[in-house]
């Protein structure tokens, strides 16, 4: 099953934040400066953070992952408040790979 994951990223050095921007946006979207918003299997989690792992210095950098729970429709929506511009997520389904 689908989880949602939101993966925030503090990268100490500016080639290494690049190459870990660079992953990230196979995997999710991207919402802000360092933060992407997921849909993983386990599978998949585990391959994004076997890649992150080659990349990031692990006294310097730090990757976070938080899970949201099953991929439903809307649920992300509902557990997501801001200040300022509404969260508008993508729709997945009109994106080509």
């Amino acid at each position: 099953m689908r989880q949602y994951y939101l993966v925030s990223y503090d990268i100490a050095d500016q080639k290494r934040w690049r190459k870990v921007f660079k992953t990230m946006k196979g995997f999710g979207e991207h919402v802000q400066y360092s933060v992407f918003i997921c849909q993983l299997s386990e599978l998949e989690l585990a391959k994004l953070k076997a890649a992150l792992n080659e990349i990031v210095h692990q006294n310097q950098d730090q990757v976070m992952f938080v899970q949201f729970g099953p991929v439903t429709s809307n649920q992300l929506q509902k557990k997501i408040s801001t200040v300022g511009r509404d969260y508008m997520p993508m729709d997945l389904e009109k994106l080509i790979f």
